[in-house]
C-alpha cells in the first residue's frame, strides 16, 4: 500500500487551480471580484489575445499592506472570514483564499499594491514561486498582471477554445459583474479596443444600455418588490424583446451573480403565456436576503448557492413579474427600424448565432404634426349579460364562430385600447383603427386567449357542474399506462377527468364537466389523458395549464375564415375583458400596432 503523504503547497495550488481557474475568464472573474471586495469604485480590465497573452486588472481599492503581500499568495489566506460562524454571514464575493495562489501557480504574475499610506509593494510570482518583492511607487489600489497563463499545465491549454470564444467568455463575465454592481465604474478593453464602459453612478438601466443597447434598455420595465424575507429590484424586458436561450437572464443574489435553475424557472413562470415557446427574456434581477439563509460555500467558483427558502423565493419572483406585466400595455410596435450593432452586443453572451444584437436607434424627432384620423363608426356592440349565458361557454355568432366570455377582472384603465374593426386581411388578420393609429389582430390567437382564460378559470373551480353520459366512454390502455393513470386519478379529477376501473387495464368515464368543448368531449378527455401519460411527473398546476391551453385551441377560428363586421366587433370587445389580451397561450402576439405618426412618415406625409 502506498504511503500517505501531505501534498506540497505548490501541488495543492495547482489542484485548486483546476477547480477555480478553468480559463482566462475565470482569472478575470476572481481578480475583479477581489477588486470589488477591496471597495474599489473604478476597475480597469485590459485583456490581450483573449486573455491568453496578458490580463491586467487595475483598481482604486484599499490595497494590501506590505507585510501581508506575501501572505496573500498562501493557500486559504483571507481577510474575509475568521471562524466557521462567518461562513454563514458572508457579505463578500471572495472568502476562500484560493483565487490568488491558484492563479499564480499556473502563470507569471506581477502585483503592485499600495494602501495610500507610504510606499507601495511590488511582488513577482512565477508558477507559484515568489521571484522578487520590493518597495515601489504606486497610487492607492492594486494592479495585477497575469501573463503566460497555463504555461506549466499544457493539458489545460489544449482544452481552451478559440480566441474569439475565450474573449466571449470574458465579455460575459464582465457584463455580469457590471450588472451586479452598477455603482462601480468598469472599463473593459481587448487589444486596446474598448468593449464595455460604465459610469458607476448606480443606474442599472444605463448599464443595461451599455451592454444590450439603447433600444433594449428603453423596452425594460422596472421590477421592485419586498416581503419579510426578500427584496427584489431590477429590470425585465417587455415580452416582445426576447432571445433564443436563457443566457440573457441574470440573477444577482446579495451582489453576487449566481446560477440557479429554480429561480430561472420562476422567472419563466412570470412570463408564462407572454413568450413564444423556445424564447426567453432579457432580465436582470437583484435579490437581497439574509445571508444566514444562503449557503455560498457549495461551489469552488461560488456560482451556485443553496437557498433554504428557494420555493418561497421562486413564488415571490413569479408573482412579482406577473403583477408588473399586468400593469403594462403589451402591444408591440410593428414599425421597422434600422439594425445597428453595439460593440458589446457583437460579442454577445455565449454568441447565440440565431440572434442578432439589438440595435441602437435615435429617437424620432418630435414634430408639431396633428395626426389625421378617419373616424371609424362608433359601434357599441352589446355583449350578452351573464344571465343570458347558457350552461356551456360558447355563444354562437354564426355556425362556425364561437365566442367565449371571460370573467371580468380588475385591469388598468385602457390597458387594451378600444379598437374599431374595418376589415380583414387574407381572412386571417383583423384590421382595426383608433385615434392613435392602426392595428392588426390575429383572430385565431385572439380567440385562443379568450378561451384559455375561460378554461383556466373553469378548471380551477372547486364546485363543477357535471353532465352524465348516456353512453359511457370506455378507454383501454397498456399495463404501464393503466398503472400510471390509476396513480394519477386524484390529480386528473382536478382537471375534469373522472376515471373508474373497468376490468383489466381499462377505465370507464360516466360523467364530465359541462364546460368541455361541445362535440369534442371524448377527444378532449383522450387528449388530457395522453398529456398525462407523456409527462414523467404530473403536477396539478401543469396539468391544468396544459388542459386549458389544449382546449383553447379546439374549434378556435382559424386562418382563412371570413368574419362579419359584428363578429369582429364582438371578438375585440370580448378580448378587451381578458386579463392578458396581448398574447395567445403559446406566447405569440395577438395585436401589433402601427402609430399614426409612423404611417404618415412611411407615406412621406411628414419628413
Amino acid at each position: 500500500m502506498a504511503h500517505i503523504i501531505e501534498l506540497t503547497d505548490a501541488l495543492s495550488n495547482k489542484i485548486a487551480a483546476g477547480e477555480v481557474v478553468e480559463r482566462p475568464a475565470s482569472v478575470v472573474k476572481e481578480l475583479v471580484e477581489n477588486a470589488i471586495d477591496a471597495k474599489s469604485t473604478v476597475i480597469d480590465v485590459l485583456v490581450e489575445e483573449g486573455g491568453l497573452n496578458k490580463i491586467t486588472i487595475i483598481d482604486n481599492g484599499v490595497g494590501i499592506r506590505a507585510e501581508e503581500v506575501s501572505v496573500a499568495f498562501k493557500r486559504h489566506a483571507t481577510s474575509k472570514i475568521k471562524n466557521e460562524h462567518d461562513l454563514f454571514r458572508v457579505h463578500t464575493l471572495g472568502f476562500r483564499g484560493e483565487a490568488l495562489p491558484s492563479i499564480a501557480s499556473v502563470s507569471f504574475l506581477e502585483m503592485t499594491t499600495a494602501t495610500g499610506d507610504g510606499a507601495g509593494t511590488k511582488i513577482v510570482v512565477e508558477g507559484g514561486k515568489e521571484i522578487e518583492k520590493h518597495s515601489a511607487q504606486a497610487r492607492k489600489g492594486t494592479e495585477i498582471q497575469v501573463s503566460n497563463l497555463f504555461f506549466n499545465t499544457p493539458a489545460r491549454l489544449k482544452y481552451l477554445k478559440s480566441l474569439h470564444t475565450e474573449l466571449g467568455n470574458i465579455t460575459d463575465i464582465m457584463n455580469r459583474l457590471a450588472l451586479s454592481h452598477p455603482e462601480i465604474s468598469f472599463r473593459f478593453s481587448h487589444n486596446g479596443k474598448s468593449l464595455l464602459k460604465t459610469n458607476g453612478n448606480g443606474d442599472l438601466q444605463q448599464v443595461m444600455a451599455s451592454i444590450y443597447g439603447l433600444t433594449v434598455a428603453k423596452k425594460m420595465i422596472p421590477i421592485q418588490a419586498e416581503s419579510l424575507d426578500f427584496k427584489l429590484m431590477g429590470y425585465a424586458a417587455l415580452p416582445e424583446i426576447n432571445r433564443s436561450n436563457r443566457n440573457y437572464i441574470s440573477t444577482i443574489l446579495n451582489g453576487r451573480f449566481i446560477k440557479n435553475y429554480a429561480l430561472v424557472r420562476a422567472i419563466q413562470d412570470g412570463y408564462h403565456t407572454l413568450l413564444p415557446i423556445g424564447r426567453f427574456p432579457i432580465l436582470v434581477l437583484q435579490i437581497e436576503m439574509d445571508p444566514l439563509i444562503v449557503d455560498v460555500n457549495v461551489h469552488p467558483a461560488k456560482l451556485e448557492v443553496r437557498l433554504s427558502k428557494e420555493a418561497e423565493l421562486g413564488q415571490f419572483i413569479a408573482s412579482t413579474l406577473k403583477a408588473a406585466f399586468h400593469k403594462e400595455q403589451l402591444i408591440p410596435d410593428a414599425t421597422p427600424s434600422k439594425r445597428q450593432k453595439l460593440a458589446s452586443e457583437q460579442l454577445a453572451i455565449n454568441f447565440d448565432k440565431e440572434e442578432e444584437p439589438e440595435e441602437i436607434i435615435a429617437e424620432a424627432p418630435k414634430q408639431n404634426v396633428t395626426p389625421t384620423y378617419s373616424t371609424a363608426p362608433k359601434i357599441q356592440a352589446e355583449l350578452p349579460t351573464s344571465d343570458a349565458l347558457p350552461d356551456e361557454p360558447p355563444l354562437f355568432i354564426n355556425e362556425d364562430f364561437a365566442e367565449y366570455d371571460v370573467t371580468p377582472v380588475e385591469v388598468p384603465k385602457e390597458r387594451m385600447p378600444k379598437m374599431y374593426p374595418v376589415g380583414q386581411v387574407h381572412a386571417t388578420y383583423i384590421v382595426a383603427q383608433n385615434e392613435t393609429g392602426m392595428y392588426l389582430i390575429d383572430q385565431h390567437a385572439a380567440q385562443e386567449r379568450i378561451k384559455y382564460e375561460f378554461y383556466r378559470e373553469k378548471i380551477g373551480e372547486v364546485d363543477r357542474e357535471l353532465q352524465q353520459l348516456l353512453v359511457p366512454i370506455v378507454l383501454d390502455f397498456s399495463t404501464d399506462e393503466f398503472i400510471k393513470l390509476r396513480d394519477q386519478k386524484t390529480k386528473l379529477e382536478e382537471v375534469g377527468v373522472f376515471l373508474e376501473n373497468f376490468g383489466q387495464n381499462s377505465f370507464i368515464i360516466r360523467e364530465h364537466p359541462t364546460w368541455l368543448p361541445k362535440g369534442e368531449e371524448e377527444s378532449t378527455l383522450r387528449d388530457i389523458l395522453d398529456e398525462a401519460l407523456t409527462k414523467p411527473q404530473v403536477s396539478i398546476h401543469k396539468l391544468r395549464e396544459d388542459a386549458a391551453i389544449m382546449m383553447s385551441c379546439k374549434k378556435s377560428i382559424k386562418a382563412n375564415h371570413y368574419l362579419t363586421q359584428t363578429d369582429m366587433e364582438k371578438l375585440l370587445d370580448t378580448l378587451r375583458e381578458a386579463s392578458d389580451p396581448f398574447t395567445c397561450p403559446h406566447g405569440r402576439p395577438v395585436i401589433i400596432s402601427y402609430s399614426t405618426y409612423e404611417l404618415e412618415k412611411m407615406f412621406k406625409r411628414i419628413m
